[in-house]
């Protein structure tokens, strides 16, 4: 501080974590002006001026334009402020819950590639899991000379139209009906579905008959001929959807042939 008990420019942008430079660009908006010119007209502000800076400093950072920020504080009241807040308040609620959801994304791929690099690739597992939420997309349209590509397409549109906040960097996962296996008709999922927490629906809990195979999207008949043939060894039979899913994919493994799928088949012993 000077005499006179003034905070430099200089001291001012260090405790109010700014540079000089914005502090220049403030004052010369009108934002936030000096208490005093000393010699060389050097810039001497108040200790008090250090949370004007800060507030404008974070209104800034929460996206509102300084010539926003410059009209509420050049006409400023108890009202416009309490305004400012409340639609500030508004904005980093919608912010955090945006976070909050991009988090649960992160955990959720995070534990997929963790329980995968375990597995044994070579072993067919036959497990009781526990009931798990996910988003399900409605029945595919393979109508009209449509592909995977175009029913992958539909699904992205209907979760958007049903919930345009949604978080689509999900993986999307395919899931078979009963009456598709028993054909040992795999090549295209009748639905798809996130595995995400809190979605409506739900993989129900069960006996699963689970293997893994390693190939690109829909390379996956010899995985599913194997998970027959154990079956039929095991006197195991079919009792709901099939569910595909591939835990290490593009965003883990650079090589499409080296993607790891995972097939899971509901089933029931035969005479149990």
């Amino acid at each position: 501080m000077n005499k006179d008990g003034l905070l430099s420019i200089s001291e001012l942008a260090r405790f109010a974590r700014t540079s000089r430079t914005a502090l220049i660009y403030y004052d010369n908006m009108g934002l936030i002006t000096p208490l005093a010119r000393g010699e060389n007209d050097y810039r001497y502000y108040s200790d008090h001026q250090i949370a004007t800076v800060n507030l404008v400093r974070t209104l800034k950072e929460l996206g509102m334009p300084l010539k926003d920020i410059a009209k509420v504080v050049g006409n400023r009241t108890p009202e416009t402020i309490m305004r400012l807040f409340d639609e500030q308040t508004k904005i980093i609620d919608g912010n955090i819950e945006k976070l909050q959801r991009v988090k649960q994304m992160i955990k959720t791929l995070e534990h997929s590639i963790e329980t995968a690099r375990e597995v044994d690739e070579n072993v067919i597992e036959l497990h009781h899991a526990e009931a798990s939420s996910i988003f399900l997309g409605p029945q595919c349209d393979y109508s009209k000379g449509k592909t995977l590509d175009d029913a992958l397409l539909e699904f992205y549109v209907y979760c958007e139209n049903t919930d345009s906040a949604m978080d689509l960097n999900y993986s999307a996962w395919g899931m078979f009906n009963q009456e598709r296996i028993e054909r040992h008709d795999w090549k295209w999922p009748d639905r798809f579905y996130f595995s995400m927490p809190n979605a409506p629906a739900e993989k129900p809990a069960g006996l699963y008959l689970t293997g893994y195979t390693r190939g690109d999207y829909g390379q996956t008949d010899e995985l599913y001929s194997r998970l027959m043939v154990y079956m039929r060894q095991n006197e195991l039979i079919i009792d709901g959807p099939a569910y595909e899913e591939y835990p290490l994919n593009e965003i883990s493994i650079i090589n499409p042939a080296r993607y790891l799928i995972r097939a899971s088949i509901r089933v029931r012993k035969r005479h149990g």
